[in-house]
């Protein structure tokens, strides 16, 4: 521990009793703010600041936290906030009581009060509340951030939102709009005529999309159970029964990696319509977002991941091969064999390995490792190879094609839709197809749900459907880069027990860094490598580029269970992206803001269609015949692009 960060945290320890011992001071006099229950409020202050004509002069009844305070001798002014924002108070000795003037000026930074007084202008112009009787409601125990620089620490505004939402208005401002938008989006479908309904969230089978499940035990049924990867199936059960215009806004759980556009436990809007298809799904879609847009932001104009995007209606629509065609001069249209597919990828640099070699994967694999990071407007990729789209209707011209599209913005899928196969018979066949892979050891594929088959042989009319993931749409409306940013509660890695995450102290401009306690390691049990015997000449190793680099993002890689695609600052002043193969030993989120060594001089290697400009160095041993891996970490504050000699 740094001599800098013992004493801020003496200092909070210090502030922590002083609060404490002001409350038992009051609890002892008898007068525990705890134990008031109510206070009756008459006016916000975002009321009083914009309706000021009406108000002047009159005594109205105000509650806030105290998020300012400067004394002037006999008078003091604070600022207090509520829900909707803040307003000054003007409080002297001589408009209140001895007891409550002595009072207040003890009370600190974060204290909840109710205050009583007549509203008024200062010389400077702001409007302000005389005050003229005041009432400690709630005592603050740990004092808030310092104003200026706010939670500096980024995780820790994560796992103390409450804080976060206290200091930031941009972050309260974020989920404001979120809840505007699925307000909207409840509108907007309902005006249609869909009906909102709700499905399980626990299933005895995982179907509706390809993912990785989370895995409870029902102790009274005595059966394992899966957590909802898509509501999708149930609702097409719905659209069976005769409800033909169907929705659900729910939360969605898959058992994946987290990055800045990942979180397990996610929000998505699934809707159904009978006797329509993807084109009006299409249509809709755009509605909706564009309209939201207008209606939440004033404007079409929004920048996101550092572009600027039109949500103006009017989006292209573009089939995956013709985008293929359009930016890789590939036309999997005139390609016929699974193997001149292949070989045709394989000639822009996709990488097929673990691949499927089928014309539709193909075709796929060209779209996601080349050409998704292309699309930053707006734009629908529609007719997806049925190779990846088992719930998807089969195209009457091109039955290798599926009637599907998936909306991109700033190369990020915003939303997925269909138009429902129906055919029970087909159905049955992919699903099979899913099992298959499943029994090969695909923990993604689907599941056999032969309840879903018994519906379609009901008969389900021609259906489209759609499925938005609402926290993408928050991100775009806020401008948000991460989506930490626009859920309330992330998914965090729970710190070690005996080391809980504390509060900013008061007049430090960043928090002390919370110490992960070490693992005992038994080095009786570590096995290393041999050192090699031969020597290497001084000129050989000169030739080898060792740098400091700093990690700005870090997420998995699609489609592999070991890559993390690392995004760092190696002093140049220009990005590096590196690729390793370390996921089984960290998630994305461990390891973003931190410094490491990396070679920056090996020549570019494409891994899963992404060149990685480097590498990471790592310390691996074995214990028990068990690798260990434990990526090499310096102090961050060794400057970017230093150089390793």
């Amino acid at each position: 521990m740094s001599e800098e960060t013992r004493v801020e945290e003496q200092e909070l320890s210090e502030i922590l009793q002083i609060r404490r011992d002001k409350l038992s001071a009051l609890q002892e006099e008898g007068r525990d703010p705890f134990k008031l229950t109510r206070f009756v409020r008459s006016a916000w202050s975002s009321e009083i600041k914009g309706d000021y004509e009406r108000y002047e002069g009159k005594t109205v009844q105000a509650a806030g936290r105290i998020m300012s305070k400067r004394g002037m001798g006999k008078a003091i002014f604070c600022h207090i906030k509520d829900d909707k924002g803040q307003i000054q108070l003007y409080v002297r000795s001589d408009a209140v009581s001895e007891q409550e003037f002595a009072d207040f000026r003890k009370y600190d930074i974060g204290d909840i009060i109710g205050v009583s007084g007549y509203v008024f202008k200062t010389k400077t112009g702001e409007t302000s509340i005389h005050v003229e009787s005041v009432t400690l409601l709630s005592k603050s125990l740990r004092p808030l951030p310092e104003k200026f620089h706010g939670m500096t620490n980024v995780e820790l505004k994560y796992r103390q939102r409450y804080v976060d939402l206290i200091m930031s208005d941009e972050s309260r401002r974020n989920f404001e709009i979120r809840s505007k938008f699925v307000s909207y989006v409840r509108r907007f479908l309902e005006e249609r005529g869909y009906m909102e309904v709700e499905t399980p969230v626990l299933n005895t089978i995982s179907g509706g999309a390809t993912a990785r499940p989370f895995i409870t035990h029902h102790n009274a049924l005595d059966i394992d159970m899966y957590m909802r990867i898509a509501t999708e199936l149930h609702l097409k059960r719905l659209i069976v029964g005769g409800i033909e215009r169907v929705y659900e806004i729910g939360r969605i759980f898959r058992n994946e990696g987290m990055d800045t556009r990942h979180n397990p436990e996610f929000t998505t809007v699934e809707l159904y319509q009978a006797y329509a298809d993807f084109n009006d799904m299409m249509d809709l879609f755009e509605d909706l977002l564009s309209g939201a847009a207008m209606e939440i932001l004033g404007t079409y104009e929004v920048e996101w991941q550092g572009e600027k995007v039109s949500l103006a209606p009017g989006w292209p629509r573009l089939t995956m091969a013709e985008a293929v065609k359009q930016h890789l001069g590939v036309d999997f249209m005139a390609i016929d064999s699974d193997e001149e597919a292949v070989a045709a990828a394989k000639a822009v640099g996709v990488d097929m390995d673990g691949v499927e070699p089928t014309w539709g994967h193909a075709l796929y694999e060209c779209y996601d490792q080349k050409v998704e990071e292309l699309m930053v407007q707006p734009t629908f990729i529609t007719m997806h190879p049925v190779d990846v789209s088992p719930l998807a209707k089969r195209s009457p011209k091109d039955p290798r094609l599926t009637e599907r599209f998936e909306l991109f913005i700033c190369r990020s899928e915003m939303g997925n839709a269909f138009s429902e196969l129906n055919d029970p018979i087909d159905q049955k066949q992919r699903f099979e197809k899913q099992v298959e892979l499943r029994a090969k050891g695909d923990d993604e594929a689907g599941m056999m749900d032969t309840d879903f088959i018994n519906a379609l042989e009901y008969g389900m009319p021609p259906t489209g459907g759609l499925g938005i993931g609402i926290d993408r749409c928050a991100m775009l409306l806020t401008g948000c880069d991460s989506i930490r940013d626009v859920i309330l509660f992330p998914t965090m890695k729970p710190l070690d027990k005996t080391e809980p995450a504390k509060t900013e102290p008061a007049k430090a401009e960043a928090p002390a860094p919370v110490e992960k306690a070490q693992e005992p390691v038994d080095f009786s049990k570590v096995e290393v490598e041999p050192l090699f015997k031969d020597y290497v000449d001084f000129a050989t190793f000169s030739r080898s580029d060792f740098r400091v680099v700093k990690v700005k993002a870090c997420e998995a890689v699609k489609k592999s269970k070991k890559l993390l695609k690392f995004v760092v600052d190696d002093g140049s002043g220009e990005d590096r992206v590196i690729l390793s193969g370390i996921h089984e030993y960290y998630e994305p989120e461990e390891l973003v803001g931190k410094t490491c060594v990396a070679i920056t001089n090996l020549p570019p290697r494409p891994m899963m269609g992404i060149d990685s400009c480097g590498m990471l160095i790592s310390a691996v041993h074995h214990e028990e015949g068990e690798e260990r891996l434990h990526l090499l970490m310096l102090d961050e504050h060794i400057p970017d692009g230093a150089k390793l000699y």
